[in-house]
């Protein structure tokens, strides 16, 4: 019989709450659609990974742990579908990780992150379409990612603009660690004549910076500097794994590297 393994990977989260509503739930997406796999996890946070260890007696495999644990279980496929939002560190470093086991398996395949074709802007705008309030004029939704000093971090500012090519002048995006800005996208609020703010998360979990960079009442989180400059703010704290078509684009992925063979 021959053993296959759908492994998904994800840089992790300490939230048991949100975890169960995003990484859980893209996991299962992607074991319902390859039901002859079975389906294994690996976090890429050892910081998480360890949290999760110490506090919960949650023990959760680093890539190359998952890795060496297929080859003494005796698979011989192995379907590896990262979580990551960019082509950007993170996800390289995964396939960094899982290029010098992939010889040792009889096929090895890596999907791309969520946003990788022009497709995937196009298809995660429609993902995006009901979670967005009806436009007004003074009124605009701002998506928090993450940002990185890798030159992938572009795809945040292309995906903006796929947001009003798709007819959505309404969405701002900006990164907490990258470009734009937050100073860039008040810009754009300004000169807009913006009033009104719905403050939104543009990552896979609903984590720290959501709950904090973004949400937070400290002086420094998003919600606080644009009501410092007296914008009505709301926000919600929604991980893009909650959206069941955003979940369908992994699977599209993986279909796509299973077919095409590794990323």
């Amino acid at each position: 019989m021959n053993k296959k393994a759908l492994l998904v990977i994800s840089f992790g989260t300490s939230y048991a709450g949100t975890r169960k509503k995003t990484i859980d739930a893209a996991e299962a997406a992607l074991s319902q659609a390859f039901p002859e796999y079975d389906l294994k996890r690996a976090f890429t946070s050892h910081g998480v990974i360890n949290k999760l260890r110490k506090r919960d007696k949650l023990e959760i495999d680093t890539v190359s742990q998952a890795v060496e644990k297929l080859l003494t279980e005796g698979f011989e496929e192995v379907l590896a579908q990262p979580l990551h939002v960019i082509n950007g560190t993170e996800y390289h470093l995964v396939v960094k990780e899982l290029r010098p086991h992939s010889g040792k398996f009889a096929k090895f395949s890596i999907g791309f992150p969520l946003l990788t074709h022009h497709n995937d802007y196009v298809a995660v705008v429609d993902a995006l379409r009901a979670e967005l309030p009806a436009r007004q004029p003074d009124s605009a939704v701002v998506l928090m990612g993450h940002g990185t000093e890798h030159p992938a971090d572009s795809a945040y500012a292309a995906l903006d603009y796929v947001f009003k090519d798709e007819g959505f002048p309404q969405v701002y995006v900006g990164t907490v660690e990258g470009y734009p800005t937050l100073d860039t996208v008040i810009k754009h609020l300004e000169a807009d004549k913006i009033k009104k703010v719905l403050l939104m998360p543009f990552m896979l979990v609903a984590g720290d910076h959501a709950i904090n960079d973004m949400a937070g009442d400290e002086s420094d989180s998003w919600k606080s500097i644009l009501e410092s400059r007296s914008y009505q703010v709301e926000t919600r704290v929604v991980g893009l794994g909650e959206l069941e078509k955003i979940r369908q684009i992994y699977v599209d992925h993986a279909q796509a590297a299973l077919a095409n063979g590794a990323a």
